[in-house]
């Protein structure tokens, strides 16, 4: 009944194993490092290689980056020569777009941006209150020089936009982006559920072919 009630409620697998386990049961979902599944990495590389020459990483729930394909890793280089210390050992997507010295520098409409990641973030607080990480994580960016300022506006969306773009000033260019998120449908694994690849995709002809001049990349074969 527990699970039956968490599945309809679209309650996610880490948070019916705390519920099974409030309620003195066995959690129903096993939690397996991503290093221990040969088979999951070698699809997500391969997803990952199938995007090039655009952008996309693979994210875990709070936002730390697992993986990336070479333009991801191209465009980071470009941005940042030398990591900076606020990075961390482990790049964070909220850290890379909402610090003061990160993405933003480099983005034209970080504010519409940065909007939507709030309400993301907030959202997976959430959906995860038990998540002390993430909480801390949302509590950390609010911080940033402008950022709070987003979190209380609660800007609402443009209804002439269909949809969020990101447009990143590489080498002068501005390149208009926008963002798709896919998840692993059905994964009954703590890990693999809460896995998503995010893809960073042109928002026209003449933003792919600045986008590809810029990054030097051609499609993987």
């Amino acid at each position: 009944m527990v699970i039956h009630l968490g599945s309809t409620l679209d309650v996610p697998p880490r948070e019916q194993n705390l519920l099974l386990a409030s309620a003195g049961m066995t959690p129903a979902h096993a939690e397996t490092a991503l290093d221990e599944l040969p088979g999951i990495v070698r699809v997500l590389d391969t997803i990952l290689t199938a995007h090039e020459p655009n952008m996309a990483i693979v994210l875990d729930r709070r936002w730390d980056v697992v993986k990336t394909n070479r333009a991801a890793a191209a465009l980071m280089t470009m941005m940042f020569p030398e990591p900076p210390p606020w990075l961390g050992s482990v790049p964070n997507l909220m850290r890379l777009l909402l610090h003061p010295e990160g993405l933003r520098v480099h983005m034209v409409d970080w504010a519409k941006t940065a909007t939507a990641l709030m309400r993301r973030l907030e959202r997976d607080v959430t959906s995860h209150p038990h998540d002390e990480t993430l909480r801390r994580l949302l509590g950390e960016v609010v911080t940033y020089d402008g950022v709070g300022e987003l979190a209380t506006e609660r800007r609402s969306a443009d209804p002439e936009d269909l949809v969020v773009t990101s447009t990143f000033t590489i080498n002068g260019v501005d390149i208009p982006l926008f963002t798709t998120i896919a998840v692993i449908g059905e994964a009954h694994d703590v890990t693999l559920a809460e896995l998503r690849i995010e893809s960073f995709w042109p928002i026209d002809a003449a933003a792919e072919r600045r986008w590809r001049e810029v990054v030097g990349l051609v499609p993987a074969e």
